[in-house]
Parts: C-alpha cells; sequence; structure tokens
C-alpha cells in the first residue's frame, strides 16, 4: 500500500467525530472493547466494532487479546506522522511570518 494510500485512511478515518472520540478515549491508556462501548450509549456494540475496525485499517488502534477480552491501544504514530507533514511545516511558517511582523511593528 501506497503512502499516500495510508494517509487517505487516516484522514478518512479521522473525518467520523465517533471514531475521533474513540481515540480520545484511548489517548491515555487503553481500553476493553466493553469499556469503549459503555461509553457510547447511544451506539449499539456492533457499530462500535465497526468504528473500531476502520481505526485498526488506519494503523490508528491496535488491538491485542486477553483472555475473552479485547483490549485496544491507540497508535500515536500517524498522527505524529501527520503533524510532521501537514501541521509542523505550516504552523512554523506561520510563526516565521508572525515574528516578522513583530519585528517590524517595533521598528
Amino acid at each position: 500500500m501506497s503512502s499516500t494510500d495510508k494517509m487517505d485512511r487516516i484522514f478518512k478515518a479521522l473525518a467520523s467525530p465517533v471514531r475521533r472520540e474513540l481515540l480520545d478515549c484511548l489517548k491515555d491508556d487503553p481500553q476493553t472493547t466493553g469499556a469503549l462501548c459503555e461509553r457510547f450509549p447511544a451506539l449499539d456494540r456492533c457499530t462500535v466494532m465497526q468504528h473500531l475496525k476502520v481505526l485498526e485499517k488506519a494503523d490508528l488502534v491496535i488491538f491485542q487479546r486477553k483472555g475473552r477480552e479485547r483490549w485496544n491501544h491507540l497508535n500515536p504514530l500517524p498522527i505524529r506522522h501527520i503533524h510532521d507533514r501537514w501541521i509542523g511545516p505550516h504552523a512554523e511558517r506561520a510563526v516565521t511570518m508572525l515574528d516578522r511582523l513583530k519585528s517590524d511593528l517595533e521598528g
């Protein structure tokens, strides 16, 4: 799979507010699928599993089986790659422009 395809999967996965909220739930600690389902009472278990599958295909979630439980872990690397590729360079440019503006205004 090309890096463009991987990025497309990541952005597509992040397009859903439910999936972003699932990732927020996983940012501090891994959670079981059952615990995640409890945090989304408006969704049935099947729907939560479908969202987790999309996140897994985008490599944003890694799961581990422990007995009968499925533990879902956030994989922060794809998000870091987005930051490095898209956010960091643009933010750096904006900061440079603001610094230049400040210097010009101060004389």
